[in-house]
């Protein structure tokens, strides 16, 4: 597979070369090292952080193709080469220290379609705005006021939660509870992609977006619902502005999960009953599950800008398909290196505070396990705080740079766990 998709980039890149403008091609390549020191905790579960000096890599690399099909019409497709596994094989802390790492660990590269979507952009009026060619962006132009529909595979985070300053992991926080707000349930595969369809109107200062989206077929796995049988409903509303001559966003989103879920209490209940520890997938039903996020971002200087997140969802039914946050709270400020004459170098850092409700702590207590925690027993509540600080360096016009460290406070909520620290290393490459 790996020699296919050597072929295909280099069919498509020769593709690129003689013909017009309308195509777009882009390949990138991540590479994160992460290192875990030994930290102190008085026992280990299925799903806890191992508490033994550690080190994890993952590695991708990825093909964007996309072709201009008529004014304002565009389909893309991404291949994408995946391997490795993140650290206590992606388990032990609800906010988990790298984005690179899916829910899926693999020894062997393996190649995957992650998206294949289409998107057509219709002019509303207004001053005519310049797109430059980028990853899934077809050089081109349209009016400032638009309306844009795409349907097909692609991440609910292509369009909704987005913030320039932390939300991507190949280029700048590495945490899953930076990048994306934790209490956004946000439909996906075990790799972070779906099916559905979005529509985004904007106008002047303000942008509305809607979505409908698949679940997957069970909570946390790599099948995807076919047909909205289960779905997500995502809404968000965008206001831009200026303040002190700087350019500031603020964004509030709400979503409304319709799948078979449990109730945490109910399976407190039935474990009680049966005298079993307590396990969701046995009292799943048809339900609702909903939740907000609060995400801003705002200038400070030309070289500085600040951003937060919060958010709160429903916590008295299992996580779906993100992780086992029900409340949390970003604050981060993130700063280029012009003053050092580094203008292309990033330095940032920021804090994440993360809660569960007291059903899902009841059900952790009793021995339940999660999506990404559970260490079969909860002894003493805790809030995990977590505090990420990274350097990104421009290497060249094509390879970044990045040091990265994570101290987490209570991982798992488990609050006579650790703290732990991780150390990162992350190569990204991009043309």
């Amino acid at each position: 597979m790996t020699r296919g998709l050597a072929l295909l980039t280099a069919l498509l890149l020769s593709t690129a070369a003689h013909a017009d403008d309308a195509w777009s091609i882009h390949v990138q390549s991540t590479l994160v090292w992460q290192l875990q020191p030994e930290f102190h905790a008085t026992f280990t579960g299925a799903n806890s952080l191992k508490t033994d000096a550690n080190g994890r890599e993952t590695i991708d690399a990825t093909l964007f193709a996309g072709r201009r099909l008529w004014d304002g019409g565009e389909v893309y497709a991404n291949l994408e080469i995946d391997q490795g596994f993140g650290l206590s094989d992606t388990l032990g802390a609800a906010g988990f220290p790298s984005g690179e790492a899916y829910k899926v660990g693999a020894n062997e590269p393996y190649i995957r379609l992650q998206r294949l979507f289409f998107r057509q952009t219709f002019d509303l009026g207004g001053d005519n705005v310049d797109v430059a060619d980028a990853q899934n962006q077809v050089a081109g132009s349209h009016t400032a006021n638009t309306l844009v529909l795409t349907g097909g595979k692609f991440s609910v985070g292509d369009v909704f939660d987005a913030n320039s300053l932390a939300h991507d992991p190949r280029g700048d926080f590495l945490n899953w509870s930076l990048i994306d707000t934790g209490t956004f349930d946000y439909a996906a595969d075990a790799w972070g992609y779906t099916y559905g369809a979005t529509a985004e109107w904007t106008q002047d200062w303000w942008t509305l977006r809607a979505g409908l989206f698949d679940l997957s077929r069970v909570p946390n796995t790599t099948q995807l619902v076919r047909g909205l049988g289960q779905y997500e409903i995502d809404a968000e509303g965008e206001a831009r502005y200026k303040l002190f001559g700087q350019d500031g966003t603020v964004k509030l989103l709400g979503f409304l999960n319709r799948g078979r879920m449990a109730s945490y209490n109910d399976a407190v209940a039935l474990g009680a009953a049966t005298h079993a520890t307590p396990d969701v997938s046995l009292v799943r039903k048809p339900s609702d599950r909903a939740g907000f996020a609060l995400n801003a971002e705002q200038g400070l200087t030309d070289d500085l800008s600040a951003f937060m997140r919060a958010g709160l969802n429903d916590g008295s039914k299992e996580a779906f398909e993100f992780t086992e946050i029900n409340r949390t709270v970003a604050l981060g400020l993130s700063l280029k290196g012009a003053d050092w004459g580094r203008p292309d170098d990033t330095v940032a850092i920021a804090g994440v505070d993360n809660g569960i409700s007291h059903a899902a702590s009841a059900y952790l207590r009793a021995g339940g396990l999660g999506i990404l925690i559970g260490d079969g027993a909860l002894p003493r509540y805790g809030d995990e705080a977590i505090l990420e600080t990274y350097y990104s360096a421009a290497a060249t016009k094509w390879l970044t740079v990045s040091l990265d460290y994570q101290f987490i406070d209570h991982p798992g909520y488990d609050a006579v766990r650790g703290p732990a620290s991780v150390f990162g290393l992350r190569l990204h490459a991009a043309y």
